[in-house]
């Protein structure tokens, strides 16, 4: 179980586009929730192959040396 108190603004968005749809204000929160977590995970996956990689010795490129 999880309770989060939401700024009011925030709130109010919320409610309005859960009447607006017809969907619930927890449909909404646990659709944002998994795709916060999923782009999280993403993120720290990346890094840490990152750094693995550099601290094997191996090197990294940036975009425009492997583009230009």
């Amino acid at each position: 179980m999880l309770a989060l108190r939401l700024k009011p603004e925030l709130e109010n968005r919320l409610a309005a586009l859960a009447v607006k749809t017809g969907r619930t204000k927890t449909f909404y929160a646990i659709k944002a929730i998994e795709q916060q977590l999923d782009d999280v995970e993403n993120y720290y996956l990346a890094e840490q192959f990152y750094n693995d990689w550099v601290a094997k010795g191996k090197k990294a490129y940036s975009f425009d040396e492997v583009f230009n």
